[in-house]
């Protein structure tokens, strides 16, 4: 029975997680709040954040887990994609761990690890599915066939749609982070209020560059005509933004689910906490007979409980690296 500390510090979470057994015991997280006042992530507090809170971090993983750190038998770590100064502190943590306890080093990629993510609790998805997963730096259409067979059917030619929704928060003025503060309002808003454009792309890949421009273009241009416009229709403009980003999203699923033939369908990635896409995921599995798999929220966001699930499959396999290994902020498959 493998206990696995997981580390997770490819951006500005830092956080920690024991699995056992493929079953997780605890996922502790230390969030930035220092980032706020900068409408955005510095790379370099981020790092020094995370020397800060690692170690407390570990040790409240391995407490709740009621677990001695002896006892840890493999140590994983996010290699990449990510920030290098944020993927240094966890990478170099979890060497020296492994080295002075003499217990084997697991890399993981942190994309993998968000789909991964869908085998900690059950209902587990059954393979092959397709999983759309969306986060801050990454939109992809990945075919899953096995725990470590995936192939990238369709991504973004430009931003993230998670960008998207950052940047607009910027444009309308909202706190960072601020792709959960445009979901709450858009609960409020009428999602028809105002149009934005869905571009134009063959096959399964995305764009959201065009939009975020339109978005920008359009406040300007309202702003210009009444000062308290954003004011005044900031939950209208936020639920027109969600629904065309969701559009542009569901579209591409279903057009790579319908290729491929395949039912079994998942969201992974920060975005995927979205109330509004979790909504009319639940809707297109109603009329496409889908079978959909969404994970707790806390499971979403950057977390070192998806890399510990994943380790534990490299576990099984004993897939292990030495430690000559290095961050790898541009990780590919």
């Amino acid at each position: 029975m493998p206990i696995i500390l997981g580390i997770e510090s490819s951006c500005d979470d830092t956080s920690a997680a024991i699995c056992k057994d493929g079953l997780i015991y605890s996922n502790t997280v230390a969030n930035q709040s220092i980032h706020e006042c900068y409408g955005g992530v510095v790379p370099e507090l981020a790092s020094r954040a995370h020397q800060q809170n690692i170690i407390p971090t570990i040790y409240q993983a391995i407490s709740n887990a009621k677990i001695q750190k002896n006892d840890v038998n493999a140590i994983a770590f996010t290699r990449g994609p990510g920030l290098l100064g944020s993927l240094l502190v966890g990478t170099c943590f979890a060497k020296a761990f492994a080295l002075a306890n003499k217990i084997p080093l697991i890399e993981v990629d942190h994309m993998q690890a968000h789909i991964l993510a869908h085998f900690i609790d059950d209902p587990k998805p059954s393979f092959p599915f397709i999983c759309l997963t969306v986060s801050g730096g990454h939109t992809q259409i990945v075919l899953v066939k096995d725990y470590f067979n995936f192939t990238i059917v369709g991504q973004t030619t430009d931003d993230a749609a998670g960008e998207a929704f950052d940047k607009t928060a910027k444009i309308l003025g909202l706190p960072y982070p601020g792709g959960p503060l445009i979901d709450q309002y858009a609960q409020l808003g009428n999602s028809a209020a105002f149009k934005f454009p869905e571009p134009k792309i063959a096959g399964f890949d995305f764009s959201f560059s065009g939009l975020k421009t339109s978005i920008l273009y359009f406040i300007r241009d309202e702003v210009k005509k009444n000062p308290n416009f954003i004011t005044t229709h900031l939950a209208d403009i936020c639920a027109s933004v969600q629904l065309r980003i969701i559009t542009i999203l569901l579209a591409k699923l279903k057009l790579a689910a319908k290729h491929y033939g395949i039912k079994n369908i998942a969201i992974a990635g920060g975005v995927s906490a979205n109330s509004g896409l979790r909504k009319a995921l639940e809707q297109a599995a109603l009329e496409n007979n889908w079978q959909v798999f969404i994970p707790k929220f806390e499971y979403c966001t950057d977390n070192a409980a998806m890399i510990a699930i994943t380790a534990y499959h490299k576990y099984l396999k004993q897939d292990f690296v030495g430690q000559t290994v290095v961050p790898s902020p541009r990780l590919h498959w």
